[in-house]
């Protein structure tokens, strides 16, 4: 693997710093959300502690779904940083520029992403 002439790093540089910033203040914007739920029952009535629980369940899944997406952009910098950046880490072929500049953060070919997808679909269907 060698460094990619057919991408504009720095332009996907950029791209995957704003997302972050923008992850970052989204997530600390419903900081407050994920806050525990107070359960006094002589401050809110049970159906408002029910909707209080549900919304902090909510900002809870959103938080994590947010660190995951830091964490693939962060890994995507440092594929950058190494000069490894481009190439689908399961085959190690060349990502097409297109579905890099559709998420720079994307760290597999088309192929292989299918291919992890499929192996997903038949592990949650063979579970149930």
């Amino acid at each position: 693997m060698g460094k990619r002439r057919d991408i504009n790093i720095t332009a996907l540089r950029q791209a995957l710093n704003e997302r972050r910033v923008e992850v970052m203040r989204d997530d600390h914007a419903t900081e407050e959300d994920r806050a525990p739920v107070e359960l006094d029952e002589s401050s809110v009535g049970r159906l408002s502690r029910m909707d209080a629980m549900q919304v902090h369940a909510m900002a809870e899944a959103t938080h994590e779904r947010r660190q995951a997406e830091i964490h693939r952009i962060d890994a995507a910098l440092a594929r950058m940083d190494a000069g490894d950046y481009g190439y689908c880490l399961s085959c190690e072929e060349k990502i097409p520029a297109k579905r890099l500049e559709l998420d720079p953060a994307v760290p597999t070919c088309v192929t292989c992403a299918a291919r992890a997808e499929d192996v997903h679909a038949d592990h949650v269907h063979s579970a149930d």
